[in-house]
């Protein structure tokens, strides 16, 4: 692919015009990210790991023009720059890679290159400074350094320091509880599973009762919850399922209730057990999960 830069580069009347960069490393994006106008990116989608690049160009007044990959995917708007692609991914098929370099060509030949030309008297090309300036005053807050910075702090490490502490206390009491916990789930894990399941419709609910069998489990180190799949792209559904009663004449069935909106059918919801405990990060700790069948 070089050398067909090279090549490319070598035909008449583009000397001026392209010029291939070797060897690009921090020094080389620095010196790019506060001289460009457009930043364009062109991965075939999933293989954009995030785009730090075009980030960067943000706080220099650049603007975008890239793949809904990565982190453009999250920040574009038409406000603030321009776009390829469907958002979905298309492999390597070489007819989708051609009709995305037909539309990058349209887009820059119809978009964005008369928006950066169209001046007013003063010699200012009004539409492309405000969309400049939108793109800086949205995207710069949201993309950088100083909030994930904050963001991981507040959300993860100081969660974590607070964790620690709490475990550590009266000579990590609470860690040994979680410890003597895992091993627990471990040995009785196979032996859980699930019974019959009843629903019954109320007025606007569909009212689920599922038995749970967990031998001689301790009820509390688990949690059973009712889920379902997120709707356009919504959150997916996972409510707590309540422990109503013991199964009579059984050693160790539980009969575990919730309701929901009868608005979805009652198909669409399916239990599961997971391990509770608290003080314990689930499920990063221990992330078995057993699905109602």
């Amino acid at each position: 692919m070089i050398q067909q830069w090279t090549e490319f580069i070598r035909r008449p009347g583009l000397g001026r015009h392209v010029v291939f960069l070797s060897d690009y490393n921090m020094l080389l994006s620095e010196y790019l990210v506060q001289g460009v106008d457009v930043w364009i990116n062109t991965p075939r989608r999933p293989w954009e790991a995030c785009g730090t690049s075009g980030m960067k160009v943000l706080v220099n007044g650049g603007l975008n023009l890239s793949e809904l990959d990565g982190w453009w995917a999250e920040a574009y708007t038409p406000e603030v720059g321009w776009a390829l692609g469907d958002g979905q991914e298309h492999g390597d098929d070489p007819a989708w890679d051609a009709a995305e370099a037909v539309t990058l060509y349209e887009r820059l030949e119809q978009e964005v290159i008369p928006e950066f030309y169209t001046r007013n008297k003063q010699g200012i090309p009004g539409p492309w400074v405000a969309r400049m300036r939108e793109s800086m005053a949205r995207l710069t807050p949201r993309f950088s350094a100083n909030r994930t910075v904050q963001e991981y702090t507040e959300r993860h490490y100081m969660p974590a320091a607070a964790a620690y502490s709490e475990r550590a206390a009266n000579k990590g009491a609470l860690g040994r509880n979680i410890v003597d916990w895992e091993h627990i789930i471990r040995q009785k894990w196979s032996a859980l599973r699930f019974g019959e399941v009843k629903v019954n419709i109320n007025g606007k609910l569909h009212e689920f009762e599922v038995q749970v069998f967990l031998n001689d489990l301790n009820p509390k180190a688990v949690r059973v919850e009712l889920c379902a799949d997120g709707i356009m792209g919504g959150a997916p559904v996972r409510q707590e399922m309540k422990r109503v009663r013991r199964l009579a004449g059984t050693a160790g069935v539980y009969v575990y209730s919730a309701a929901v909106s009868a608005a979805r059918p009652q198909g669409d919801y399916t239990a599961r057990l997971i391990p509770n405990l608290d003080g314990a990060a689930i499920p990063l700790e221990d992330a078995r999960i057993l699905w109602q069948r």
